[in-house]
């Protein structure tokens, strides 16, 4: 048996640890919600379960509103990635292929919107929520979701546009197409793995923030998940059983797009080459 080289050894042992330090919190978690309370406390914590419980999925659904901040989550994070997709794609093609005056200056400009922590348009984006009556809406969450997440976006698609050779479009600009259709379905199939790449952005930034939520978001039916869990373990203290079975549902749906999207990026791929 021939021997592997010494670089490749440590290239695999490198792998290894990180994917053991981003993997082993989870496994703790998804575990740690399916085991006995004496088992989660126990000073000596268990790799493999030997107790097997449902009574914090039980109590989280039955005693809590966590049902309804999950959908809430869902609704906000689905509405925020596509409206970031809907605004993105024109906006990183007119920057890849339109030229208009300043162009360059609100590339950057726009790009300049990650330089100031977003705690400091807090109070200004509250007043002016509060002014058109978007306060305690799911609408003014997805608002700012979507302008903070599409700076990132825009740079992205502008850079998968800029890899597509010119001859592609022009070559189907000869044949008669018009430049949305051109768009529609020529480039946006060779750009499929950044269309996934932002969508899984957006969806994150949507699912995990928290601190325009707290704020703009009033009565508890509307909280999405981050700020009505926190709610729950507050009123529940340190039920750790309760907190891992939580983590554990609000990570599916983040699992579960992350498959869905990496599926798509063959389709993606393939197509475009196709056509």
């Amino acid at each position: 048996m021939r021997r592997a080289p010494a670089w490749s050894v440590a290239l695999w042992g490198g792998v290894a640890v990180i994917a053991g330090l981003v993997l082993t919190p989870f496994w703790f978690v998804v575990t740690g919600s399916i085991k006995a309370p004496q088992e989660i406390i126990a000073r000596v914590p268990t790799v493999i379960p030997e107790s097997f419980t449902l009574q914090h999925y039980d109590k989280l659904l039955a005693a809590s509103d966590y049902a309804g901040y999950l959908v809430n989550s869902l609704i906000v994070a689905t509405a925020s990635t596509a409206l970031t997709l809907a605004l993105a794609i024109p906006a990183g093609y007119a920057f890849f292929r339109l030229q208009f005056r300043g162009r360059g200056a609100l590339y950057r400009t726009i790009l300049l919107a990650y330089a100031f922590p977003s705690i400091v348009v807090l109070v200004p984006l509250f007043a002016m929520f509060a002014r058109v009556g978007l306060v305690d809406t799911r609408a003014a969450l997805v608002l700012v979701n979507a302008a903070f997440a599409l700076p990132f976006a825009i740079w992205m698609l502008r850079a998968f546009f800029a890899q597509i050779p010119p001859e592609i479009e022009e070559a189907a600009r000869l044949d008669g197409g018009p430049p949305l259709t051109v768009l529609r379905r020529i480039l946006l199939p060779l750009i499929a793995p950044g269309i996934g790449a932002v969508a899984i952005f957006a969806f994150v930034t949507a699912w995990t923030e928290y601190v325009f939520a707290s704020v703009l978001i009033l009565s508890d039916a509307r909280r999405p998940l981050p700020v009505g869990f926190a709610g729950i373990i507050g009123q529940y203290q340190v039920d750790w059983g309760l907190l891992l079975a939580g983590a554990s549902l609000a990570i599916l749906p983040v699992v579960l797009l992350f498959a869905a999207i990496g599926r798509w990026f063959v389709a993606g791929l393939t197509e475009g080459a196709v056509k």
